[in-house]
């Protein structure tokens, strides 16, 4: 392959995709001569594939819609976490009611905030992002001292001493806890465990987005977002287009942290979520969106191969180097490093097909 083919084969994948699929590769080839299992290793990267799938997936109506990488998707995780948390004071026995029931309260909760939230994001075009920012991390802020108020009585939620406030983790055993991971789920070999009802309601869920993508109140969205002035000109109204796809997204955060949460097994509140849109937006970028334009393909591709090496560089980094921080280095070089590569692409117009 000539110069040419090779760069028409790189702008085509995107450099990004490139450099983080050989990094995951490579950390896979180290992996065996370490003693670690590989078939392992993978298990826990369509693990994490699926767990985090739908917090990425919050990113693609967001950036439809123009408003942008939505790095204030923990508004939709607070709303997710207190449906959880209200399904768990209601001590409700079966488990996938307490999960349906978690997902509907944190959806209502979602996309009436996520309204509001469109309308502040109308009125501050331009700087959608920073403002998410700064909104995504005031809401972490302030739920740190709601949790310590809030009137949860259930002892699964609060301290066992005292009783003022809410644990740092909550345990979902008793409530919905890995209900989808454990869904005609099954093992290839000894090592290799395949979470079907997981991987099965991630997929539908990207189904759903992207019929509702495809769907006309959806296209006319995206047309609001990739051109405002031809859209005004059809009849669209790019403000209540904007509004919506802020809304989805939020929502779509509430039912994703849920979704993370009983796969991993429990609750995380105060600053645990802290930096879940950071990487979510890592992922997508990672995946081939950009700032104008994402697809169910980027969120698809993006989590496995984001979260794949997260799976696999902590196993490995802490082999070669006990007892070191060098793996979290790695984190947080990989997603930041991705996030700024790409804020810098802005003006280059658009993602890989």
């Amino acid at each position: 392959m000539n110069n040419g083919g090779i760069k028409k084969m790189v702008d085509s994948i995107g450099l990004p995709r490139l450099i983080i699929t050989g990094f995951f590769i490579i950390l896979l080839i180290a992996a065996a001569p370490l003693g670690l299992s590989i078939p392992a290793l993978l298990g826990d990267c369509i693990r994490r594939w699926g767990m985090y799938g739908i917090l990425v997936l919050a990113m693609v109506p967001a950036v439809q819609c123009g408003i942008g990488l939505n790095f204030g998707i923990s508004l939709g995780i607070v709303s997710g976490l207190l449906g959880a948390l209200v399904t768990i004071e209601m001590k409700i026995a079966n488990p996938w009611a307490a999960m349906f029931l978690a997902m509907a309260i944190g959806t209502v909760l979602a996309s009436l905030i996520g309204i509001g939230y469109g309308f502040l994001l109308n009125r501050l075009k331009g700087s959608e992002m920073t403002v998410s920012t700064y909104v995504g991390f005031s809401i972490i802020a302030f739920m740190n001292i709601m949790w310590l108020s809030l009137p949860f009585k259930s002892g699964e939620i609060i301290w066992p001493l005292g009783g003022q406030g809410m644990r740092n983790t909550i345990n979902l055993a008793s409530s919905f806890g890995e209900v989808l991971n454990n869904t005609a789920g099954f093992y290839i070999g000894s090592d290799l465990f395949i979470p079907t009802g997981l991987i099965i309601f991630f997929l539908l869920m990207c189904l759903v987005v992207y019929l509702f993508m495809r769907s006309k109140i959806g296209m006319a969205m995206s047309s609001a977002g990739a051109n405002p002035a031809f859209a005004r000109s059809t009849g669209i109204n790019v403000d209540k287009m904007r509004i919506l796809g802020t809304a989805v997204s939020t929502a779509l955060a509430a039912i994703g942290i849920i979704t993370y949460a009983q796969s991993y097994g429990f609750l995380q509140l105060y600053n645990a979520p802290l930096m879940m849109g950071f990487h979510c937006v890592a992922a997508v970028l990672i995946g081939g969106a950009t700032v104008s334009r994402a697809k169910i393909s980027h969120v698809l591709i993006g989590t496995f191969l984001f979260q794949g090496i997260l799976a696999v560089a902590l196993p490995v980094v802490n082999k070669i180097l006990p007892e070191s921080n060098l793996s979290d280095i790695i984190r947080i070089i990989i997603s930041n490093g991705i996030i700024l590569y790409a804020l810098s692409k802005t003006k280059g117009g658009r993602g890989s097909e």
